[in-house]
């Protein structure tokens, strides 16, 4: 163990990348023992002939040792570099076999995808984006779970999916985020309802005056609403809490009252004039999508893949 003399501390030792020929160096030595020729074995390894010289060249500094005879009639392996190229074919085939490993990893990891989305999302936007990555990745399973944004936070932290998207104001401890859309909140009622005839808008005392039909605590909507609301005397207690966008708009629907939705989520009641749009005033009821992964854990392979797709240009 070498030391400094003055100050007795541990002089770094130079890694094994400093001491070591590169896998190419190597790869090319057992090319020449095989072939008997640097220049075949440039061919086959696709770079020129200078280009294998210099390797050998820079690998016969670095070891202080010649590797290789070089005459007209071909080029043979010294003793040393006999001795060297054996070495270096163990290195080779365990470099083989690290590679041979890392690719089954990728294609284990390769082989399924799990998913966790708000109900929005999971309804609205991700069956577009899934069935493009199927094109891509036909061999990949996917699994969705679909959720409020605090569920989907939660599988996420927790290791059960490879990508998450959620839906309202903040970006949930514990997740990087990357925004995919936005959306718009909006206040419908069947068209039965007193308020499908209203000219005037609604003002934020009356939201807050209001019983709605409302998602559960979690979902992305109540947050929106609750952080609009908060300086407006918040929400009054609800008329009815449903945990399912199809759910809420079959109450609508049916005229129970009156509800907040995505616009996404009744784009088609609104143009089919199934439902009608309230018009609000007041406040801003527009939310931000994001997808989310855990912090410092960048999404790889599908899961990459499937965020790219959610943020291609419309």
């Amino acid at each position: 163990m070498s030391s400094d003399s003055a100050t007795g501390d541990r002089v770094p030792r130079a890694g094994l990348g400093h001491r070591v020929p590169d896998l190419g160096a190597m790869e090319l030595l057992l090319a020449v023992a095989r072939l008997g020729s640097l220049g075949r074995a440039a061919r086959e390894l696709g770079i020129s002939q200078p280009a294998a010289s210099s390797r050998v060249r820079a690998v016969e500094r670095q070891l202080g040792v010649a590797l290789v005879n070089r005459s007209p009639t071909g080029s043979t392996l010294t003793d040393a570099g006999a001795l060297v190229t054996e070495w270096a074919r163990r290195v080779v085939e365990s470099a083989e076999a690290f590679d041979a490993g890392a690719r089954a990893l990728r294609t284990r990891r390769d082989s399924r995808l799990r998913v966790a989305a708000s109900m929005t999302i999971a309804e609205y936007l991700l069956p577009g984006w899934l069935i493009v990555l199927h094109g891509r990745h036909p061999d990949t399973a996917v699994s969705l779970f679909a959720g409020n944004s605090a569920d989907v936070a939660e599988r996420v932290i927790g290791g059960g999916a490879d990508l998450g998207f959620v839906e309202g104001t903040d970006v949930p401890n514990g997740l990087d985020a990357a925004v995919i859309a936005h959306d718009r909140l909006v206040v419908v009622v069947a068209p039965s309802h007193r308020w499908a005839r209203r000219r005037k808008p609604l003002s934020a005392a009356e939201l807050s005056a209001t019983a709605f039909i409302l998602r559960e605590q979690g979902s992305g909507t109540r947050q929106v609403l609750d952080t609009a609301l908060a300086g407006h005397g918040g929400l009054a207690v609800p008329l009815l809490e449903l945990a399912s966008t199809t759910a809420l708009k079959g109450a609508t629907l049916s005229g129970a009252g009156p509800a907040v939705l995505s616009e996404l989520a009744v784009a088609d009641e609104l143009a089919a004039r199934r439902l009608v749009e309230v018009p609000v005033e007041g406040i801003a009821l527009e939310r931000v999508l994001r997808a989310v992964w855990p912090t410092g854990h960048r999404p790889t392979g599908p899961a990459r893949d499937l965020l790219s797709l959610t943020r291609r240009p419309a």
